[in-house]
């Protein structure tokens, strides 16, 4: 087994005036849907990825793994395939919200600098198995941590994340030419905003109400 640490630190004070923040930080991460175009610092997409990597994950699997795709004929090809899924998502919904789902823009893929693909190995090495035999899922439900611990390090950056969700698994494989056992967990633009506000995009537009938090008790 490896070695502890030779050293632990103390373990850091949050004050209320961090949690404060820390508070602000979940109320205005967004899904973010328009990007200005100028680039993301290399470091600064590389401390991304890294702080992506201190998620909480099953058995210390890190089941995680990131696709940068800066290729444009991918780029391309998958923004090809997003225009495809999207009409046919359009075509399921009603007249009234059709019309609303269609002013969305969804994707961000024409401004973003920054896409990549988040996936998922089911059966990774790394951890043994542990906590997965009654639920395998929750190595899944490990690189989505993953994702959302990165979406609140871009926002407290001051950028922006948005998850493409509408696309093919087996599309996106064939064109970015992953392993046949990863689990597509989603595809995602990141850069400055072009805009921001107080309330979601979603709501502003009519498409949904946020609702109150309920919690059962047994």
């Amino acid at each position: 087994m490896p070695s502890p640490p030779a050293t632990l630190r103390r373990p850091p004070v949050f004050d209320p005036a961090f949690r404060a923040k820390l508070a602000d930080l979940f109320a205005w991460r967004r899904d973010v849907r328009r990007f200005r175009t100028e680039p993301v610092p290399a470091e600064r997409l590389e401390a991304l990825f890294e702080a992506a990597a201190l998620a909480p994950s099953v058995g210390l699997s890190q089941p995680w793994r990131f696709v940068l795709v800066d290729d444009p004929e991918r780029r391309a090809a998958v923004h090809r395939h997003f225009e495809r899924t999207n009409r046919r998502a359009i075509a399921t919904q009603d007249a009234g919200r059709a019309a609303r789902y269609a002013a969305l823009k969804l994707e961000g893929l024409d401004t973003a600098p920054v896409q990549f693909a988040v996936y998922c190995e089911p059966e990774p090495e790394q951890g043994h198995g542990l906590g997965r035999m009654t639920m395998p899922e929750t190595t899944l439900y490990s690189a989505v941590m993953a994702v959302h611990t990165l979406w609140l390090a871009a926002r407290a950056e001051g950028l922006g994340l948005g998850w493409v969700s509408i696309v093919e698994p087996a599309a996106m494989a064939e064109i970015l030419d992953v392993a046949d056992d990863w689990a597509l967990i989603g595809y995602f633009c990141l850069g400055y905003p072009a805009a921001e506000g107080e309330v979601p995009e979603l709501e502003r537009l009519g498409w949904e109400t946020r609702r109150t938090v309920q919690v059962l008790r047994r």
